[in-house]
């Protein structure tokens, strides 16, 4: 039988679409339980400066719906050093907080290691991020609705590429890791996609290009900001080769992390959350919750915040047979 009555919940890193929709399902879920529930603003420099608060049912009501964290989210140097966990956990201990679920990517999950190597405290992990690069579930709080957010963006600007014969070079977030740019690169017909998981053959794009130049009149290039030299040098390079080519660069930026999160998004939110609360009741710690095959799994933070460095090759070949 679980000793744990009271717990808080956080999100760190990156703000991503449904984890609005998580924090409702973890508070609720500990309220099911019979578990007093609290937040903390601004994620672990919240905790550090003691931004704790009670919640209960109603404070998480009509959230599902919002894109965001009402929680907030900030980078916190302090909770760096051993100094300042120590004031997040006596902040913790003062309200008898017994454990903590984080919300976020691999840097929160570090950190989460960090706290619970030094105090001990069960902590369990939802993966929040759009980039969906954490290993033990198969997508990421936040992915499915940056990605419908990409692909809606790029169908209009392929509109005035068409309307105009032009080139668009469009640069999608992906620091990392290229999955958004190869989902919505293979959904929106891109000739094609540079990530930064492989090096850019420039010979084989100039060709494919000039192949399909005279069969189309609209082109969409996709560059993950990861990649080693950006959109810009992307689009500077296409025009060089093709100076009868009308090149326009689209970085879409920040508008990918915002907006109401997609069913998928609610959905897969709501069961991690419900299955983090219940993972803490029976002594799990250290772990990420995730999705795998339908099902939910528990990965231990060591392995979840591995990148995942192997691109699926099949996903790169489908971008290059469609794009004749």
């Amino acid at each position: 039988m679980s000793n744990i009555k009271n717990i808080a919940v956080l999100t760190s890193g990156g703000d991503a679409p449904g984890m609005n929709a998580g924090i409702r399902a973890v508070v609720r879920t500990g309220i099911y339980h019979g578990l007093n529930m609290f937040g903390i603003r601004r994620g672990y420099d919240g905790m550090v400066q003691g931004e704790i608060f009670p919640m209960d049912a109603k404070s998480v009501a009509n959230i599902i719906q919002r894109g965001g964290t009402v929680l907030k989210t900030a980078r916190s140097e302090e909770f760096r050093s051993p100094e300042g966990r120590q004031k997040a956990y006596e902040h913790l201990k003062k309200l008898n907080i017994d454990a903590l679920v984080v919300i976020g990517g691999d840097g929160t999950f570090t950190g989460a290691s960090a706290f619970l190597d030094q105090f001990d405290i069960p902590i369990i992990g939802m993966p929040g991020t759009i980039d969906n690069d954490l290993s033990g579930t198969d997508f990421t709080i936040g992915y499915d609705t940056a990605i419908n957010t990409v692909v809606d963006a790029v169908d209009k600007i392929r509109d005035t590429a068409e309307s105009h014969d032009r080139l668009f070079v469009v640069e999608v977030m992906g620091r990392d890791s290229g999955l958004i740019a190869l989902r919505s690169g293979i959904s929106t017909g891109a000739e094609a996609v540079l990530i930064p998981e492989l090096e850019v053959d420039y010979d084989a794009i100039m060709k494919r290009l000039d192949k399909t130049r005279k069969n189309k009149s609209s082109r969409i290039v996709i560059v993950a900001e990861g990649d080693k030299e950006g959109g810009m040098v992307v689009a500077d390079k296409i025009q060089a080769n093709f100076p009868s080519y009308d090149v326009r660069l689209s970085i879409l930026g920040h508008i990918q992390r915002g907006g109401r999160p997609t069913c998928m998004d609610r959905v897969l939110a709501s069961r991690l959350g419900v299955a983090s609360v219940e993972g803490l009741l029976e002594g799990r710690k250290g772990e990420m919750v995730g999705l795998i095959g339908g099902q939910v799994q528990f990965t231990p933070f060591g392995k979840a915040i591995k990148h995942i460095d192997k691109v699926n090759t099949n996903l790169t070949r489908i971008v290059e047979i469609l794009s004749l």
